[in-house]
């Protein structure tokens, strides 16, 4: 278990310097709610179980009522404060399926009790789908509870990973969820499908699989890593881009019949447009997200859990801390300050404002902790560069057409 080291960047952040210079922290807007702490698959990639954070041995496996109530009452009492007019509640896990239904409905309806009618409280779940019956896509009906699945291709790219402790695959089990909630009656709760990219699954055939089910929109993950532990093809301080290969591959496929969002896709689009962005895996807008744990810990984002033990924690309960507490957090603030927080040499690059220094727990480097490029630097730099030239290119072609 690799622990915690000392005085790391942003652990010596100035917030107050900051704050005299003018900034202030953007309250949180999306709450990540842990209410079950198992998982009934065993995937060998996942940053909860297989990587440097093993803290969710000490997390009890369910929610508790109380905690649920508690945390309800926080997120509420935040977005009031705050004047928000719309948040995002996410129950996550583990498996949040696992949870039960009647823990699903409780925090639910409690945190839209204690948001107030002046606040939209938009619900989600991510799951893996297992479970994914009838009854629970009943009461998401009921609650509104939009559903995002995780599936990683056809049979054989998901199975290679996204298996039962016993060894079997889930790829049945979980495209049998999926077919549940394409139901006409269900069919306006999908969110879309999350993937984790494997450089063993062919890239168009991953997209077409995918795209099978017609999701609304796709997410593709790079699997978690960091300089000290480099995901799988990607070797560190190395020019060779597989990833950013792969996924350009995806891009030139899905460019010129893009039915189906993809959400990198569009976020580094928009960013090349206009400077803008919702998500944390590109781009320099705030992170705005906050994560509470089954025992009723407030965290930082849970990727971190991919970096070193303790990586997330911040000290904080939602029975003793409100939840603008850890607003000022060096860890939380630190993603907040667009490109002050990256590390010189991205500053001094051109892509900067698009790539955002890729994911913050992909920068991590003992010694000097996440004052560096993302590890994937040389991909991103290489999807972005081809994004835009095809942007370019595209546009050029339209205007020589309309000059005719």
């Amino acid at each position: 278990m690799k622990p915690k080291p000392e005085f790391e960047w942003p652990d010596t952040l100035d917030i107050p310097a900051l704050m005299a210079a003018g900034w202030h922290p953007f309250p949180f807007r999306e709450f990540i709610v842990k209410i079950h702490s198992r998982c009934d698959l065993s995937c060998d990639y996942c940053y909860m179980y297989e990587m440097a954070d093993q803290s969710w041995r000490q997390q009890p496996r369910r929610m508790s009522a109380d905690i649920a109530e508690r945390t309800a009452s926080r997120i509420g009492e935040h977005a009031r404060a705050h004047h928000i007019p719309s948040i995002v509640l996410i129950l996550h896990g583990g498996e949040p399926l696992l949870a039960g239904q009647d823990l699903i409905w409780d925090l639910v309806t409690a945190t839209r009790k204690a948001a107030g009618e002046n606040v939209q409280v938009d619900v989600r779940v991510q799951t893996n789908g297992v479970g994914l019956d009838d009854s629970f896509l009943r009461l998401f009906c009921e609650l509104g509870i939009r559903v995002g699945v995780s599936l990683d291709g056809a049979l054989e790219a998901h199975d290679r990973h996204r298996r039962f402790a016993s060894g079997r695959g889930s790829y049945s089990a979980v495209s049998a969820g999926i077919s549940r909630l394409r139901q006409e009656q269900f069919r306006h709760l999908f969110a879309g499908l999350l993937c984790t990219i494997d450089l063993r699954n062919e890239p168009v055939e991953t997209y077409e699989a995918l795209a099978s089910f017609n999701p609304p929109k796709i997410d593709f993950l790079l699997p978690h890593g960091t300089w000290d532990a480099p995901p799988p093809g990607r070797h560190p301080e190395s020019p060779d881009t597989p990833y950013g290969d792969w996924l350009t591959a995806v891009f030139d496929h899905w460019y010129h019949a893009p039915h189906i969002g993809v959400r990198l896709f569009e976020e580094i689009m928009q960013l090349i447009w206009d400077g803008t962005s919702s998500g944390e895996a590109v781009g320099l807008s705030p992170a705005r997200m906050v994560v509470i744990e089954t025992d009723g810990s407030i965290e930082q984002v849970d990727t971190l859990k991919a970096v070193y033990h303790g990586a997330s924690t911040t000290g904080l309960h939602v029975t003793r801390d409100q939840l603008d507490a850890a607003l000022l957090l060096p860890g939380v603030a630190a993603r907040q300050i667009g490109a002050k927080a990256l590390a010189s040499q991205c500053r001094a690059c051109p892509i900067h404002q698009i790539c955002g220094g890729g994911m913050y727990a992909h920068r991590y480097r003992s010694g000097t902790g996440f004052a560096n490029p993302s590890v994937y630097c040389p991909d991103l730099m290489r999807l972005i560069d081809h994004i835009h030239q095809t942007m370019r290119a595209d546009v050029s072609a339209r205007l020589r057409r309309k000059s005719l």
